[in-house]
């Protein structure tokens, strides 16, 4: 009798745990992989977005303008993350100095800097001059420079490549949603539209389940 008591127990405690894990993934719909680890993770309000970048990167400059689409979609409810890694012969200080001004607070301007003095005005981004350059007209004053020489965050930058390999991250952007959806533009052919519709879909079915 105690045996058949505890073989129901058993039953009922694998029953709570299957019904709370189907509560806390939903059916996803769009275009991922789903990572082993870590976890997935929603607190029912807010869905954190780690997005891994690098400044060489001419997909992630054109997604720059879907993040603030993918943002008003869902007005507060979206925890964005920047991840700058650096591929091959790229250097990581463009990825130190975005860190530092995020630091300061002028990450997303610092950013912006960034991504236009490569592509827009085609200057050397791994030159330090450049950076420092950039930090003067964001205001960032003279600490900004000397700390981005003393690479106050190069171990920041080594960092953020050994977390992109432990995402299994092998091309950018890629984002992770709700803490192990995986998803990339490879799918669509490098369509940045394409791939912006897809995080639309991801996020959506996730913030609103029901629809």
């Amino acid at each position: 009798m105690v045996v058949k008591k505890m073989f129901v127990l058993l039953v009922l405690i694998i029953l709570i745990s299957l019904s709370a894990q189907a509560e806390q993934a939903p059916s996803i719909k769009g275009v991922y992989s789903k990572l082993p680890w870590p976890e997935y993770k929603f607190d029912g309000k807010t869905v954190e977005v780690i997005e891994f970048l690098s400044f060489y990167c001419h997909s992630c400059y054109s997604f720059e303008r879907s993040i603030p689409i993918i943002k008003g979609n869902f007005p507060k409810k979206i925890n964005w993350k920047v991840i700058p890694i650096y591929w091959g012969e790229g250097s990581s200080k463009p990825g130190e100095a975005y860190l530092l001004a995020e630091e300061l607070g002028k990450g997303e301007e610092m950013k912006k800097a960034i991504f236009n003095a490569h592509f827009v005005e085609r200057k050397d981004i791994g030159n330090i001059e450049v950076l420092e350059s950039i930090g003067r007209q964001l205001g960032l004053g003279k600490d900004f420079g000397h700390r981005l020489r003393a690479g106050d965050m190069a171990d920041k930058a080594r960092k953020a490549l050994e977390m992109a390999r432990m995402y299994r991250v092998d091309e950018t952007p890629t984002v992770i949603i709700a803490g192990n959806i995986m998803t990339n533009p490879h799918p669509f052919n490098h369509n940045i539209d394409a791939f912006r519709e897809n995080v639309l879909m991801i996020i959506n079915s996730i913030l609103r389940p029901s629809r």
